[in-house]
């Protein structure tokens, strides 16, 4: 079977018939125009619909457009990451509503990056280096009337500070269960502290930095995590998620933020889309707002022990999202009735620009998990 993100001529065929099946472009206008709201429903990655862009909207992509560019960026991103400064690449949306492929740079006057790749239009966006967020130097936390990195009374909220005693400090993102025991979701960074942790290792709230003691503040234990696959001197392999669980149980562990965030995420999650409106609840920078601006990313992410590429990823602008300290959060929606708090991505990663996260089906997948909420 073909690896996940290499588009076979079945799935193009399918993209292909869904674009028939979807409404017109101009059938979308009007309903815009009459003041109704837009409810933009993936087709996987592609949808129709709008996309803020600067002050105005911009189409989104019909899905044979978008997975066509998405099989382009495939096709040239090794070659692209051949090209000193090259940090990563996704699939986005020009200003005109047109698919690009988006290249991501240590730094700006990159030479040598094309304007077009078979037919797709290519457009640079300098983003620095991107860094797990465990592991990013902390800037100045937000001010809140919710001390995040305090000790909370259990249940501890989701969204506040916690990690393994090795581990600074990152965010519980959600608690999540598979039918018969509870667990807390985050990153391998925050609980498992880069693939050196041990299963069965507490899981701190709050993290060391901010004040926890291992055992006196333990709230479960490390039950399982994907193993990071840094990159080597001639190979770089490829990474889905940066995720693990620990053991715990419902006296130790809600399913809702603090007061002043967004509250139980829905059970049922949803998939990515261009333009989409999301927020998360972190350890450090608290309720933050966000728009999906890059699909299908492939990434070059900073450790401390070294640089790990994901593929798959989605990214989050803008550079507000998040800080060091937020690593776990839970991505999720930002809209009205049942399409509110569905969740979307695992934060794990970012740069001063952007924010990387796993896509939150390949989470729960992994570790045979349901989202505990509303």
């Amino acid at each position: 079977m073909k690896e996940r993100g290499r588009w076979s001529k079945l799935t193009l065929a399918g993209a292909l018939l869904a674009e028939f099946l979807l409404p017109s472009p101009a059938a979308i206008g009007a309903r815009w125009r009459d003041g109704l709201s837009l409810d933009l429903k993936p087709t996987q990655y592609g949808v129709v619909g709008f996309m803020q862009w600067g002050n105005g909207l911009a189409p989104v992509p019909k899905s044979a457009d978008l997975f066509a560019a998405m099989a382009t960026q495939d096709l040239y991103t090794p070659d692209l990451f051949g090209i000193d400064g090259v940090v990563g690449t996704a699939v986005g949306v020009g200003p005109d509503g047109a698919p690009v492929v988006l290249v991501y740079t240590a730094r700006p006057g990159i030479l040598g990056l094309p304007m077009m790749l078979d037919g797709t239009p290519v457009r640079t966006e300098v983003t620095g280096e991107f860094w797990a967020l465990g592991d990013k130097p902390r800037t100045k936390e937000t001010d809140s009337p919710v001390d995040r990195k305090s000790r909370f009374p259990r249940p501890v909220p989701i969204g506040v500070s916690g990690g393994q005693p090795d581990v600074t400090a990152g965010t519980i993102g959600a608690r999540v269960s598979d039918g018969e025991r509870t667990f807390a979701l985050s990153n391998n960074h925050v609980f498992a502290n880069r693939n050196d942790a041990k299963t069965g290792d507490d899981i701190l709230q709050p993290g060391r930095v901010d004040g926890g003691t291992d055992p006196v503040n333990s709230i479960g234990t490390l039950y399982k995590f994907e193993r990071l696959r840094f990159c080597r001197l001639l190979s770089c392999p490829n990474n889905r998620v940066d995720a693990a669980i620990a053991l715990t149980d419902s006296d130790n562990l809600g399913t809702s933020t603090p007061a002043d965030g967004y509250g139980e995420p829905r059970t049922k999650p949803t998939t990515a889309t261009l333009g989409q409106a999301v927020q998360k609840y972190g350890r450090t920078t608290g309720l933050t707002r966000g728009l999906v601006s890059g699909l299908n990313a492939t990434i070059n992410v900073n450790y401390n022990t070294g640089t790990a590429r994901f593929i798959d990823q989605i990214l989050i602008t803008d550079g507000r999202f998040s800080q060091g300290g937020d690593s776990g959060s839970l991505v999720v929606t930002q809209s009205s009735g049942q399409d509110d708090r569905r969740p979307v991505g695992l934060l794990f990663a970012g740069s001063n620009t952007h924010t990387i996260a796993n896509p939150i089906d390949l989470v729960l997948d992994l570790f045979s998990v349901e989202i505990d909420g509303g």
